[in-house]
């Protein structure tokens, strides 16, 4: 069977254009999904859907499994008479093109509680209640940490009475009574992202477009996962870790990067046939058709840091749990669509496992120039089982990468693509589509050419990041058009299916 060849943009939700201070699942988001289908794109990237934690980043969710109830669209309750169309005015002073989390916040849970207050004819309560059986697995837990964090104010879980932070039955119990309302309000605001999410999934897969999610590896502290079993990860008795996650120094930081992720006990979670990694991928592969799974280097090894330590410059390598986690996952699953990370740091027993397990890797095109002609992130050195970006959401866009560079390596760019770099971002574009690499993805930012202002996320940096949006109408027809005649030039067509990962 011969292979196929796909292409497709990276945007988050939280990004889309619209009038309540962040992106959500409503109309805009049907339109980008019109977009993508009118450019002959077939993969829609998006980053993790949880709810974002500290420093907004939705790599620091506050559930593996639960959804965003901010990124939940008020046009569509209003369309289903959960709320009224009056109860659509947005706050005031909102930037168009900067996400303005605390106002939505308040916004969207205004809206929530009126639509929990109507939202109980039959029908509905149905839905729901099928909602809640078919995601018990998470639910019943996420509910009731959300509450009892809204409760305390957002405190960490191991700061509260010690009969909730150990999950002592009783406790639990009156907890579950006292804060009930609260508890039934954040399982509803998930049925509510989990039908709108769902809806737009059908959309864009009746378009021939694919959903491309992400599992980050590591968890946060302030979780309902870690909250809910803490027998799976490296803790004290008082629920504080004895290790966290990290990478060690290196050319880019002299102390490393000190992430604080709190680290698997693989040894349980082996001994429990990885029952809890297996439902995470089963709540993934719900709601998206193919998976990113982040720093993928970590199932073979992860850097294990002393928590008592200030940088990574002390810690060491510990073994991960290699393809047994995989196979499991996969006896349970089946075949397994995953795309992984596998930037940074790779040894050799990183390609191995990649390799063995089949998954494809990432090539990112800014990581390909200033140096020798072996880069393997260079096109001519790629390979077909590859999904190749511009850049990610660490990086910098484009432009504002190349205006950036040194100028010896913007030479570089220049002499390789035979470019003279006035239209670099396109230059780039270019650049992945016409590589041999099965699957090509393009950060909307540079489709638009824009500058750094446009960057979502600076690594290390707690602040300001996760922000950018498009404005209304900044994505037009003939950006459409243009990325369709080079998609189409270079050969690619539908995506990758399910299962091509094994």
């Amino acid at each position: 069977m011969p292979r196929t060849r796909a292409a497709g943009l990276l945007l988050h939700p939280t990004s889309l254009p619209g009038p309540y201070g962040i992106g959500d699942l409503g109309p805009e988001a049907f339109r980008f999904v019109d977009l993508l289908a009118e450019a002959g794109q077939t993969l829609w990237q998006i980053l993790p859907l949880g709810p974002p934690g500290f420093g907004h980043s939705p790599y620091a969710a506050h559930s593996a499994f639960a959804g965003n109830p901010l990124l939940i669209s008020p046009d569509l309750l209003a369309d289903e008479g959960l709320i009224s169309h009056d109860d659509l005015r947005p706050p005031d002073g909102l930037a168009p093109d900067r996400v303005d989390y605390e106002a939505a916040e308040r916004f969207k849970w205004d809206l929530v509680r009126q639509a929990a207050g109507q939202g109980r004819w039959p029908e509905l309560q149905v839905r729901f209640d099928a909602f809640r059986d078919e995601n018990a697995a998470w639910l019943d837990d996420y509910a009731l940490f959300a509450a009892l964090s809204d409760a305390h104010s957002g405190a960490l879980w191991q700061s509260w009475p010690d009969g909730i932070a150990r999950r002592q039955p009783d406790a639990l119990a009156r907890a579950r009574e006292e804060h009930a309302e609260r508890v039934e309000l954040h399982a509803f605001a998930q049925f509510l992202f989990g039908e709108q999410w769902g809806r737009l999934r059908r959309y864009a897969n009746q378009r021939g477009i694919q959903l491309v999610g992400d599992i980050p590896i590591f968890v946060a502290l302030q979780s309902a996962d870690v909250w809910a079993h803490p027998e799976l990860f490296a803790l004290d008795a008082e629920g504080a870790p004895t290790v966290v996650a990290g990478v060690p120094p290196d050319a880019f930081s002299a102390t490393g990067q000190r992430w604080g992720n709190p680290l698997y006990r693989w040894d349980v979670l082996d001994r429990e046939g990885y029952a809890w990694w297996i439902e995470r991928f089963r709540a993934a592969l719900r709601a998206v058709d193919v998976v990113r799974l982040d720093h993928f280097r970590g199932f073979a090894a992860s850097y294990e840091i002393p928590a008592g330590e200030p940088t990574a410059e002390r810690g060491r390598w510990v073994p991960g749990p290699g393809r047994k986690l995989f196979d499991a996952a996969a006896r349970a699953l089946g075949p397994l669509p995953i795309v992984v990370e596998d930037l940074g740091l790779i040894t050799p027993d990183v390609e191995a496992l990649r390799a063995a397990l089949g998954f494809p890797g990432m090539k990112v095109l800014q990581f390909a120039f200033g140096g020798a002609a072996e880069n393997p992130y260079l096109p001519h050195n790629h390979q077909p089982d590859a999904v190749v970006y511009t850049g990610t959401h660490d990086n910098d866009t484009t432009l504002g990468w190349f205006a950036a560079s040194p100028e010896h390596l913007r030479h570089h760019v220049r002499s390789y693509l035979g470019v003279d770099g006035h239209d670099i971002a396109w230059d780039m574009i270019r650049a992945v589509l016409a590589s041999v690499a099965d699957r090509a993805v393009v950060p909307v930012q540079d489709l638009l050419a824009l500058d750094g202002e446009a960057r979502m996320n600076f690594p290390g940096q707690t602040a300001g990041n996760w922000e950018w949006r498009l404005l209304p109408q900044q994505l037009t027809s003939d950006h459409a058009r243009r990325l369709r005649d080079l998609t189409e030039l270079f050969g690619r067509g539908r995506p990758i299916g399910r299962g091509s990962g094994r």
